[in-house]
C-alpha cells in the first residue's frame, strides 16, 4: 500500500497525532473528505455488501454498463456507515462504496431505553426513533434484553452492523428496495446524535 499523504486540513491533524478520535471530528462537526482518515482512527471496522446490480445509461457511443454496489460499515460497537459505488467491474464498485462508506461513517450512542428492562448496559438504542429515504418509512423502539432483532433482513444488517443487539422496528413503504431501506435506517439512527446535541444545547442554556 502507498503511503498516504493527506490533503486536507484534517487528514494532517489526524496523520500528526492532533486529532486522536472520531469523537473529535463529530464533536466539530468536521467533514470527512478522505477514507484513509477512518482507516488510522476506527482500523476495526468491517464491510457487508447489501446489493449489486448493473446500470445503464446512453452515451453519443451508444449504451454505457456500469456496476453499482451498496455497502454498509460498522463495528458491531455504535459505527455505522452507507456507501454507494460505481464502476465498470464489480470489484471496483465495492472498493468505491466502501471508500464512500468511510467518509460517511457515524457514531451513533447504545443504550437500553426500554421502560421493561432498565439495565443501564448498550444493548439497545436509549429512545424511539424514526428515519425516512424516498417511500421508505422505519420506526426504530428500544427493546428489553433478550428479545432480539425484530426487523426484516436488510435493516437487521445495520442495526447488528451497528451492534444493537435489541429492537422492534416498523418498516412502511417500498421496504424490498435495499438503498432506500438502509438509507432509511441510518438516517433514523443518526437522528439520536441530533437529538443527543439538542438535549445537550437545551441543558447547556438552562446551567445544568
Amino acid at each position: 500500500m502507498a503511503e498516504w499523504i493527506p490533503k486536507t486540513t484534517l487528514g494532517k491533524k489526524v496523520l500528526a497525532g492532533e486529532i486522536t478520535s472520531f469523537d473529535q471530528i463529530a464533536e466539530q462537526n468536521l467533514k470527512i473528505l478522505e477514507p484513509e482518515i477512518i482507516d488510522i482512527l476506527v482500523p476495526d471496522l468491517a464491510d457487508e455488501v447489501m446489493q449489486i446490480n448493473s446500470t445503464q445509461r446512453m452515451t453519443a457511443y451508444g449504451r454505457k454498463q456500469q456496476m453499482r454496489a451498496v455497502v454498509i460499515l460498522g463495528n458491531r460497537r455504535g459505527f455505522i456507515g452507507i456507501g454507494v459505488g460505481k464502476g465498470a467491474e464489480t470489484r471496483d464498485s465495492i472498493a468505491k462504496a466502501i471508500r464512500d462508506a468511510k467518509m460517511n461513517l457515524i457514531k451513533i450512542p447504545l443504550g437500553c431505553g426500554s421502560w421493561e428492562c432498565g439495565c443501564g448496559s448498550e444493548h439497545s438504542i436509549p429512545l424511539t426513533v424514526h428515519g425516512f429515504n424516498g417511500s421508505t418509512e422505519i420506526t426504530i423502539k428500544p427493546a428489553p434484553r433478550g428479545v432480539g432483532l425484530v426487523a426484516g433482513e436488510t435493516p437487521r444488517k445495520v442495526l447488528e452492523m451497528a451492534g444493537i443487539k435489541d429492537c422492534w422496528t416498523f418498516s412502511k413503504g417500498r421496504t424490498r428496495n435495499i438503498l432506500n431501506a438502509v438509507l432509511a435506517t441510518v438516517r433514523g439512527l443518526n437522528s439520536l446524535n441530533k437529538l443527543k446535541k439538542g438535549s445537550a444545547s437545551v441543558a447547556e442554556a438552562k446551567g445544568v
